[in-house]
């Protein structure tokens, strides 16, 4: 509150040097045994202005935009609703106002520079210790009957014996339903949930929008801290023998793979094989059955082959008696007539037998 006040208190503070300078000017007439009627109306002058001045100035206040006025009526002992941006006139004495600041405020609890108190240490549901730093961010509500309520309640000294107490308190307490391996891992959103929902409505009974909460720098016992980093160095060794499992059941897969390809392409020669003799087969079979129905069609044929194989300066071939012979030498001087009508008959060509 200021502007126009302080320039009337100022105007005030003149009337009463005014006043002093007529009691002055007074007793120094009356030192000369002169009239002192000009320094009585001078001192009188400025007692007047000096207190009518400064009983204005007491009466007018000018309330910021982030600041709300709240109005105790002495003689009634009530308040009234309180005074929004702007310039207002009251009665002095008789209506004491008191100035709110209603803009964005914080208040950390934690090492930080600047923080209002030591860090929170709560014990967790298990036992565990457990420190952080807190910063709350809220304002004052400027609602008329909520700020009148906090005003009757905790004065402007709100944060001091309400805010800081109450922050400290309901976190304590939350954490105190938590275990603390639940805390460090997923559980600790839930935590803040929870805590600055309490926070919350405790402050709004008391006049207070709470904006923020932020928890920050959360530490846990010794003990604690080596526990979760021996079970971190577990989690890690089981993770990479998993990994080298897995690695070597892949590397069994494409052994395995290997093998059925090996077998496979054994199985396939193999069967090619098959393929290839039953084939070769089928042709000998054939072509004995051409050969015997050409023996059948000629059966001298055998003997002219026979004959045609010998070189051809052989003109004579002694065979013994008691050998066995393969024709009858004397058919070849007597060899029959060819047949003109005989037909040789058609040579199959040989189809590979179908794979299975």
């Amino acid at each position: 509150m200021g502007g126009i006040s302080q320039f009337i208190g100022a105007l005030a503070l003149a009337g009463f040097l005014l006043f002093l300078a007529g009691i002055g000017v007074a007793v120094s007439a009356a030192s000369q045994n002169k009239p002192i009627r000009g320094g009585v109306f001078l001192a009188a002058l400025g007692a007047i202005l000096g207190g009518v001045l400064l009983f204005v100035s007491q009466g007018i206040v000018v309330v910021g935009p982030a600041e709300r006025v709240v109005v105790f009526n002495t003689l009634g002992g009530s308040l009234q609703s309180p005074l929004g941006p702007g310039t207002h006139v009251i009665i002095p004495v008789f209506q004491q106002p008191t100035s709110y600041n209603v803009a964005q405020q914080n208040v950390t609890m934690g090492n930080e520079v600047g923080g209002s108190g030591d860090p929170i240490t709560a014990l967790t549901i298990d036992g565990q210790t457990v420190t952080f730093d807190i910063t709350v961010l809220y304002s004052v509500n400027t609602d008329s009957e909520s700020l009148n309520t906090l005003h009757q309640r905790w004065n402007v000294n709100y944060e001091e014996n309400f805010v800081i107490p109450t922050v400290r308190n309901l976190a304590r307490e939350v954490v105190s339903g938590y275990k603390a391996a639940d805390i460090y891992g997923a559980e600790r959103g839930s935590m803040e949930d929870t805590m600055q929902t309490r926070i919350l409505e405790r402050f709004a009974s008391e006049g207070l929008i709470l904006t923020d909460l932020q928890i920050r720098d959360i530490e846990f016992s010794q003990a604690f801290a080596d526990a979760i980093e021996r079970a971190q160095i577990a989690a890690q060794e089981a993770e990479q023998a998993n990994l080298r499992v897995q690695q070597r059941q892949a590397e069994a897969r494409q052994v395995e793979a290997v093998a059925i390809g090996e077998a496979q392409a054994a199985i396939a020669r193999a069967d090619g094989e098959a393929q290839a003799t039953i084939i070769r087969a089928q042709a000998e079979a054939e072509a004995l059955a051409l050969i015997s129905a050409q023996l059948k069609a000629n059966p001298l044929l055998i003997q002219y082959q026979w004959i045609v194989s010998l070189a051809p300066t052989v003109n004579t071939a002694v065979i013994p008696s008691n050998s066995p012979f393969l024709f009858d030498f004397n058919s070849i001087t007597d060899l029959p007539e060819a047949d003109e009508n005989f037909v040789p008959p058609v040579v199959p060509t040989p189809e590979p037998t179908p794979r299975p």
